[in-house]
């Protein structure tokens, strides 16, 4: 396999991403090995999601457990210097996961609201019966 020139693997880089949508301007590479670096691309609003994670306070504490390849892809990414450790990598996707799926999730809290309401109804059901039956149970007493 004949190698390619850096230069030469750097623009076909850039142009296979601009080919899919993904308009990139790489800087000026000719003293990189492409052999021996890594390219990590981090969307516009990530780089948002990120600055607004550093403004907010994330106190809630949530255990997951991931495969060797997610933590070897969260590992990547503070390699890269885009996030300070694995906890504000999995934030950082957790929030643009539930970005993604803002309206199914709209979808879930709305069916929630009908279940909690359903829920209440039951509620009131129950203390009305139990009402009903102690009323007649002191009536038959009587």
């Amino acid at each position: 396999m004949a190698e390619k020139e850096p230069k030469g693997l750097w623009a076909a880089i850039q142009d296979t991403l601009n080919e899919v949508g993904l308009e990139v301007e790489l800087p000026d590479l000719s003293d990189l090995d492409p052999m021996n670096c890594k390219m990590v691309c981090m969307p516009f609003g990530l780089a948002a999601s990120l600055q607004e994670m550093e403004r907010e306070r994330r106190d809630n504490v949530v255990m997951v457990r991931v495969d060797d390849t997610t933590q070897q892809k969260l590992d990547a990414w503070i390699e890269a210097g885009a996030v300070k450790s694995r906890s504000e990598a999995a934030a950082l996707f957790i929030r643009e996961g539930l970005k993604v799926r803002a309206q199914e999730l709209e979808e879930l809290e709305d069916a929630l609201k009908d279940v909690e309401a359903a829920r209440d109804r039951l509620r009131e059901k129950a203390k009305t019966v139990l009402r009903d039956d102690a009323g007649e149970a002191t009536e038959a007493e009587e």
